[in-house]
């Protein structure tokens, strides 16, 4: 019996080598695919995003009006005067003040609520929220869907001293009213609250979404080992929905370093010793009153810096308190 010669098979025949042949081979669908789905966007980013950053940077080393075409470069200059002038410094703070306040608060206060919605029910039978859950949702979320500034303008007259809501409300209890935009130690407390008030809707119903992902077993298996509604919503709700409370850390943060709207409709002048003035509003005074968009990008860059720094720190918290860890279930 004769033997059939085998051809060697080479390194090129094989399964791996032809596997990779084909993953190599660009095709008109692998092209349009990578064209639509990643150029386009890749491309809209650039100009719309990138571009006007990179613009603002270079405006910000120059001496330009805004409404002229002569760029005179002082390089540097706008950024010492910046954090030479008071009046920025105090609106930076105050712009730090609110991105610490308001998440904190209004993260705190959308948890509570729709634990109560979710699973803040009776502690025997099946996991449920509160009665009547459905209206406490639908209510708390009306104030969102308010435009900022007319949420602004509407709280500003209930806080003006003479025939306010709120002092008349407090006069009728004996209680003597207050000027509570007009006053120091009261401007920025009072703006925080209708910050608070407006946003605290939206993020408690996000909360709730996130609450009803979260497998009843869980909480089941957590009330069976005696864990009380507080151990429960700290040990097991927050931890399988921190990622979501990061996001909404990150969006009130950002919202908080801007507050234009809020303050601008609460207290146009910033309130006494500019205690509510934020950066925002100085970069408009810089801008279109005082005629120096150099000066005015200068603080715009600032406070981009300042955004990206707030949001890469809540990233940094979070990977370091074990949130980049795959929250399984």
């Amino acid at each position: 019996m004769t033997s059939v010669p085998v051809k060697p098979r080479s390194d090129s025949d094989s399964p791996v080598a032809v596997r990779r042949g084909r993953r190599r081979k660009l095709t008109f669908d692998k092209v349009s695919f990578f064209l639509v789905f990643l150029g386009i966007p890749l491309v809209i980013y650039l100009i719309f995003v990138v571009s006007p950053f990179l613009q603002a940077i270079y405006y910000s080393l120059t001496s330009w009006s805004g409404f002229n075409s002569v760029f005179n470069f002082i390089w540097l200059d706008n950024y010492v005067k910046i954090f030479q002038d008071d009046i920025f410094l105090k609106a930076l703070t105050n712009n730090v003040i609110l991105a610490i306040v308001v998440p904190i608060v209004t993260i705190v206060i959308a948890l509570i609520f729709s634990t109560m919605v979710t699973i803040g029910g009776p502690s025997r039978g099946q996991i449920r929220g509160l009665r009547g859950s459905s209206f406490y949702r639908v209510v708390s979320f009306f104030p969102y869907v308010i435009p900022a500034i007319a949420i602004g303008l509407i709280w500003a007259q209930v806080y003006t001293p003479n025939g306010g809501l709120l002092n008349g409300i407090l006069n009728l209890v004996g209680i003597p009213g207050s000027n509570w935009l007009g006053e120091e130690n009261t401007a920025m407390g009072a703006s925080i609250f209708v910050i608070i008030w407006g946003l605290v809707g939206f993020y408690m119903v996000l909360f709730i979404a996130a609450i009803k992902g979260v497998p009843a077993e869980i909480y089941e298996a957590a009330r069976i080992d005696g864990a009380g509604r507080f151990r429960i919503a700290i040990s097991v709700t927050i931890p399988l929905i921190r990622d979501n409370v990061q996001t909404s850390f990150i969006y009130m943060g950002i919202l908080a370093l801007d507050a234009f709207v809020y303050m601008a409709a609460l207290n146009p002048g910033g309130g006494p010793n500019n205690s509510t003035w934020v950066m925002a509003q100085q970069l408009f005074e810089v801008a279109f009153k005082k005629g120096n968009f150099g000066l005015a990008c200068a603080m715009a860059v600032v406070a981009a810096v300042l955004t990206l720094c707030f949001a890469g720190l809540v990233f940094l918290v979070n990977r370091l308190t074990g949130g980049s860890k795959d929250n399984s279930y």
